[in-house]
């Protein structure tokens, strides 16, 4: 391939909450993928495979994601569920479609020196709005 020679690796984190909504911290599970990929200099795709999660970048402080959830909760409220048109084909998770759009789908993070380039406070989250099923997020590394 020349000069540089690109690698990948491609990993999928499986999630199944035990409640319909849910915050969890997948750092480390990610770095442990970068570290696996032997990838000095890239980039880390972090992508939420379900259109009711998010992956997104934010502090690990516990009253933060508590705001979080109780923000989307009125922004979206989950309940009544006939308030929303998409509920109306037999689902009751249209408010998790918006809280997904809201909190988005995917983040993208450098990787330097072997490892994500993070800032100070910042932690990877998987955002889980319509849990209780098995769901999936792509992990890709890409780079030398």
């Amino acid at each position: 391939m020349g000069e540089y020679d690109l690698k990948s690796i491609t990993e999928y984190l499986w999630f199944n909450t035990e409640t319909r909504r849910a915050y969890i911290n997948i750092t480390r599970r990610v770095e442990e993928i970068v570290r696996k990929s032997g990838i000095k200099e890239g980039l880390c795709l972090v992508n939420a495979m379900h259109i009711t999660a998010s992956v997104y970048i934010n502090d690990a402080e516990s009253g933060l994601i508590q705001d979080y959830d109780e923000w989307l909760e009125k922004l979206a409220p989950h309940e009544p569920v006939s308030r929303y048109r998409h509920n109306r084909t037999g689902e009751d998770n249209a408010d998790a479609h918006l809280k997904r759009q809201i909190m988005g789908r995917e983040v993208v993070v450098a990787v330097t020196n072997g490892r994500l380039d993070l800032g100070p406070w910042e932690q990877i989250y998987y955002g889980e709005f319509d849990g209780r099923r098995r769901k999936r997020v792509l992990v890709k590394v890409i780079g030398e």
